[in-house]
């Protein structure tokens, strides 16, 4: 296996100066103290690797299987090392080679584009958890037998994207974000069938071709100008680096037009409701991809403001061990890694006499929902079916 090409980008690759400033917000080092499960120990794989000639051996590939790829490492990169890209192309790398993404996750990804099947199975999986046929350990939340009607397109000032997993386990997100956009005046397109996945769990996982493939699909599926309204960070994060991941000017164009859901709304806070009376205690969570990726974490606290005093957590955006696939495939570094999250939700429900959580994130706020449950801290919401409740209290 000498010579192993991980066919980085070598300016990335060294832009690394091992200041070991990302250390405390790498959630990796911060559960396990394995300097080798930090931004800068990967890095130094991926140049033994690249540049040293050595093998990817099975703990090398434990050094990169382990990355939840929250990316809390760059806002605190001094040299700017964008270490989303260097991760990205190592698991490629590796999953070209076989050596990562198993047989059965490239079929259970490859289900995510046939939407009416992860529909299917999605009822299948509620009815087993009704009938505890689905141990609790699996960490799934409480999936809805009944997800309600669709949406149904009213106009084109903007597009709304549902996505996959989304629009199957979150539905009644959509339809509150649906609400959110309409009570702002405008109207709302959606995405052809093409545009059912954005592929963002596929890049994750080292599997770019099929996450080019269906990059083109969802461009395609929402042509024009008008704005792109995403209600999962993950997604939103993925679709915004189109650019990056085809690398054509018609991608380059498509991220541009994409917007987290509140960046667009925080521009229009007038046409919201206002509540009267006492205003709820709301403790919020910044999903990494929103915050560290994006850097749109602000505009979820000038919408949620809006009716709602927010509670800030104390743990700087810290990773709440989700990760998109992450918690399913590393179970145990997942669980120990939402137990800070956890910790610092329990501390600012202490103090604020807060109840609820909002997320803007699906995979996070299914990932908190059960522990938070456990601890009577309440379930995570997302933050745009939360918003449209207390908007309605407002009325």
């Amino acid at each position: 296996m000498a010579g192993f090409d991980l066919r980085l980008d070598d300016q990335e690759l060294s832009a690394c100066v091992s200041c070991g400033l990302c250390l405390p917000h790498c959630p990796t080092f911060r559960t396990t103290g394995e300097e080798a499960l930090s931004p800068r120990g990967r890095i130094d794989a991926m140049r033994g690797i690249q540049w040293r000639g050595a093998a990817p051996d099975d703990e090398f590939v434990r050094f990169m299987e382990t990355c939840v790829q929250c990316r809390g490492c760059e806002p605190a990169c001094p040299s700017g090392v964008p270490f989303g890209h260097l991760m990205e192309g190592t698991r490629t790398a590796l999953a070209d080679d076989h050596r990562t993404a198993p047989r059965w996750l490239r079929a259970a990804f490859a289900g995510l584009r046939h939407h009416r099947l992860l529909l299917a199975g999605s009822s299948v999986l509620a009815v087993a958890q009704r009938l505890r046929l689905i141990p609790r350990r699996a960490g799934l939340p409480r999936l809805a037998v009944r997800r309600g009607p669709a949406l149904r397109p009213t106009g084109a000032d903007v597009w709304l994207f549902t996505g996959c997993v989304m629009d199957a386990w979150q539905r009644d997100t959509h339809r509150a974000t649906a609400d959110l956009v309409t009570r702002c005046g405008a109207a709302f397109a959606l995405a052809a069938s093409s545009g059912g996945c954005c592929g963002a769990l596929h890049a994750h996982a080292g599997l770019r071709d099929p996450a080019a493939d269906l990059a083109r699909g969802v461009i395609a599926s929402m042509p024009g100008t008008a704005p792109i309204l995403v209600n999962s960070a993950g997604c939103g994060a993925a679709m915004k680096d189109y650019g990056h991941l085809l690398g054509t000017p018609e991608s380059t164009a498509f991220s541009s037009r994409v917007l987290d859901v509140h960046e667009w709304l925080a521009a229009r806070l007038d046409r919201l409701p206002a509540p009267e009376g006492e205003r709820p205690a709301v403790i919020l969570q910044d999903p990494c991809h929103l915050r560290h990726v994006q850097r749109a974490h602000l505009p979820v606290r000038a919408v949620l403001g809006r009716v709602a005093d927010v509670v800030e957590l104390d743990d700087e955006g810290l990773c709440c061990g989700a990760g998109g696939a992450y918690s399913a495939l590393q179970p145990e570094l997942a669980s120990a890694i939402r137990s800070r999250k956890v910790a610092a939700i329990e501390a600012a429900a202490a103090r604020s006499g807060a109840t609820v959580v909002a997320s803007a994130n699906p995979g996070c706020a299914m990932h908190l929902a059960p522990a938070l449950a456990a601890v009577g801290v309440g379930a995570a919401e997302k933050a745009a079916r939360l918003l449209r409740g207390l908007a309605d209290d407002a009325r």
